[in-house]
């Protein structure tokens, strides 16, 4: 899954349907992720504690502090990369969102 040196955003699809696709991420640390870009909305749910480097192809670096079970919503973005600074595996639920959401049903 990688094109114009564009990496996959997880490392496996643990499930996917029309309505969301699941990764699973794991960086071992020191560990760099392969730079990627995320084209739709997406929510993600450490498994682990996280300290990592996000480094974005515009030039920013923004340091991550995550807590197992915790939710990030992330919108789309540049192309960036993932660096684990931590001494131990990091591991993520990434959830991809395909379709746009639902209308709220009427009242009663």
């Amino acid at each position: 899954m990688k094109t114009n040196g564009i990496g996959a955003i997880g490392d496996r699809i643990v499930l996917e349907n029309e309505h969301v696709r699941v990764w699973l991420v794991e960086l071992d640390p020191g560990q760099i992720q392969s730079r990627h870009v995320h084209e739709l909305p997406y929510l993600i749910v450490p498994l682990t504690d996280g300290k990592n480097i996000m480094r974005f192809d515009d030039g920013r670096e923004v340091a991550t502090d995550e807590k197992p079970g915790a939710c990030l919503w992330r919108m789309p973005g540049v192309p960036h990369e993932l660096e684990n600074i931590s001494t131990w595996q990091y591991r993520n639920v990434l959830v991809e969102l395909k379709t746009p959401a639902a209308a709220t049903p009427p009242a009663p």
